[in-house]
């Protein structure tokens, strides 16, 4: 079976708008194809991505945001990596049932651990016993890891997320993908699926309006760097499908959610050397803000109509839905929380949950994804107040590098300062993610929007393969 090769490019923040800033990536959908993408709530990377992949909700493979309340645990966990997490039989997996030797290959699509591709190339930083971080990738087969550092350099974590967040990120995906695409690190074999994840668009749309020159912008810079790319597929013959998970939306109005349970006498904390801790053990109800979304978890199903009232009194609340609302949106699983909130058009919550900044943690003036029990975009800017903050920083970069433990104390602790979010579902064209392909036929009968459920089968048509289910 001879089955045509297909590189899948999720494109962060791509919208119709977007895509207007992008040439080359405009005449490939002109040749092809190109239809909006209907999205899940919530709208965020993992939870997008698995749907995508198994063809399945929420409810069904339980990505129900970038992380969750772990009750087994006691602990909030956001950006785990483990694929064992997402329920479900993935597209290449499918594929396999027909063509044992299908191969895949999967470049910054989240939970890369220990999936079943044949190539892993996914951010990983060394994390020493000293307390230092540095820059490195998870990369299967384990030979790979050093010929694309030999090639492309170490991975540029710091330039992937952060308030040093850039295209260089991008670029070395983007660079990765072309030598995969020779057959680097499959014995010389092209891959009938290979998955790139390109974030560069999400970082100017959350730091400035998505509908701002910065936006118009950055996808200028991205487009010159895809070109390369998709020159080569369209010299070997490969498919490309690109669409995005979500589109962006301005904002203006940050929620404290955790505040009004705190202050409700529903959010408990505790306190080392002076500075306050959430406290999920004892806490009757509290929230872990995802963008848009935030699921709350209520200890005591009696007091879950205390806490919709609490929830739904906030300015920028939207919708509080329980669990019989959920199925709604096919987000009813066991790791959602006992009610889940949706912010109003403009609106995100924000995962503060002390009432003097005095008393915020370490983490909260850093970029700690793993310990920041939500989601903080405020990561992606400097401290606007602090006049010396980029001064700060490369003196803590100094002694970074000759060995020195450090504190980074460069985020802001002021929600105001981000402009663009996502997460509720689209509100209108600006902020409706599309899909595009190079093959005219990849979206024949689907109509003006694809589910974001129907890419899985959609692959595997094009490919020859029955559809999955």
């Amino acid at each position: 079976m001879t089955t045509r090769p297909i590189l899948l490019l999720d494109i962060v923040g791509l919208t119709a708008p977007i895509l207007k800033n992008m040439p080359r990536l405009s005449a490939l959908a002109s040749k092809g194809a190109q239809a909006s993408l209907g999205t899940v709530l919530p709208a965020v990377t993992c939870s997008v991505q698995s749907t995508i992949l198994t063809g399945t909700m929420p409810s069904e493979h339980g990505i129900v945001g970038n992380g969750w309340y772990f009750k087994g645990l006691g602990d909030i966990y956001l950006w785990r990596q483990h694929n064992k997490l997402v329920h479900g039989e993935k597209v290449w997996e499918t594929a396999r049932r027909s063509q044992p030797d299908y191969t895949a290959a999967n470049l910054g699509w989240w939970y890369a651990m220990g999936a079943t591709t044949d190539v892993t190339v996914t951010p990983r930083p060394i994390y020493h016993a000293d307390g230092r971080k540095s820059a490195d990738d998870y990369v299967r087969p384990p030979a790979l890891h050093d010929d694309l550092e030999k090639r492309f350099g170490v991975f540029p974590l710091f330039q992937y997320w952060g308030p040093t967040a850039t295209i260089k990120s991008s670029q070395w995906l983007i660079d990765s993908t072309r030598y995969i695409l020779e057959g680097g690190g499959t014995g010389g074999k092209v891959p009938e699926l290979t998955m790139t994840y390109l974030p560069h668009l999400d970082y100017d749309l959350q730091r400035f309006d998505p509908e701002g020159p910065e936006a118009a912008a950055a996808a200028a810079e991205l487009d010159a760097a895809l070109a390369p790319l998709l020159d080569q597929a369209e010299a070997q013959g490969v498919t490309v499908v690109a669409l995005a998970e979500y589109g962006l939306a301005a904002a203006d109005k940050p929620i404290d959610i955790n505040r009004a349970l705190r202050r409700a006498g529903l959010l408990e904390v505790y306190v080392q050397q002076g500075l306050e801790q959430l406290d999920p053990w004892t806490s009757r109800a509290f929230a872990v803000a995802d963008h848009q979304i935030a699921h709350v978890y209520v200890d005591n199903p009696e007091d879950i109509p205390a806490v919709r009232a609490i929830l739904e009194g906030l300015d920028g609340v939207d919708e509080v839905l329980d669990r019989s609302q959920q199925a709604k949106y096919g987000l009813d699983h066991e790791r959602s929380g006992e009610l889940v909130a949706v912010a109003k058009p403009g609106a995100w919550f924000t995962y503060y949950f002390w009432l003097d900044d005095d008393k915020a943690p370490e983490y909260a003036r850093g970029v700690d994804i793993h310990r920041k029990p939500g989601y903080d975009p405020a990561e992606l800017f400097f401290n606007p107040s602090d006049p010396l903050v980029k001064v700060k920083a490369a003196a803590n970069l100094a002694k970074k590098a000759v060995g020195l433990r450090y504190a980074m104390n460069a985020i802001s602790l002021d929600p105001s300062i981000v402009k663009g979010t996502h997460g509720r579902l689209p509100s209108g064209p600006a902020d409706t993610p599309i899909i595009l392909s190079s093959d005219p036929t990849f979206l024949a009968g689907e109509g003006d929007t694809v589910p974001a459920t129907s890419i899985k089968n959609l692959i595997l048509r094009a490919q020859g393969f029955e559809p999955a289910g």
